[in-house]
């Protein structure tokens, strides 16, 4: 009777092998930011290196209201966006929402606060660099850092009337865009 040790590969080895395998081609299938490209108040910090890569797809809905510091004048505002995020191959690993929230389906999830952000093409919500509070749960976004916001498509606010007819109406917008998610260096 052989022992596992003396088996070419044991059948925990193997199945170990294989999950390495499956990670290491996620991560090679994993479009790579060049943070010397972007726009420098979105790039994360030194000493960052990016672990994960999502595309949100969803909507952004706005309200019309009077402006805070201009009584009589009304503008759309910014009330929640709404995503489902997905991997470079489709797959859905979570989602999006207001806070803001990165959440993935393993359970962890993400808040944090924006630091920067840089104007897009016209038509696009900008570029936005977000600091990450500490995550809850156990998972992928355990030690994220940063969230970086790129290659943004669509989302700003509707180009309607907005003015004492239309106060408290609410749009919602369609956009996509990559979240990309940092941790520290090792």
């Amino acid at each position: 009777m052989k022992t596992p040790s003396s088996t070419p590969m044991s059948t925990r080895s193997a199945a170990v092998c294989a999950l390495g395998a499956a990670l290491l081609a996620a991560c090679a299938s994993q479009p790579m930011v060049k943070n010397a490209e972007l726009p420098e108040a979105v790039r994360a910090p030194a000493g960052h290196t990016q672990t994960m890569f999502t595309v949100g797809s969803g909507e952004i809905t706005y309200e019309c209201r009077e402006k805070k510091d201009a009584a009589g004048a009304f503008e759309w505002a910014f009330v929640a966006p709404v995503a489902t995020l997905t991997d470079a191959k489709g797959t859905v690993v979570g989602k999006y929402h207001a806070g803001p929230t990165w959440e993935s389906n393993d359970g962890s999830k993400v808040t944090g606060k924006q630091v920067a952000v840089s104007p897009a093409a016209a038509g696009n919500i900008p570029l936005q660099l977000v600091k990450a509070n500490p995550a809850s749960g156990a998972g992928v976004m355990q030690g994220v850092s940063f969230i970086q916001r790129l290659n943004t498509v669509g989302g700003v606010a509707p180009a309607l009337p907005c003015g004492a007819e239309q106060k408290g109406d609410r749009k919602v917008v369609a956009y996509k865009a990559d979240y990309v998610f940092y941790k520290p260096a090792m």
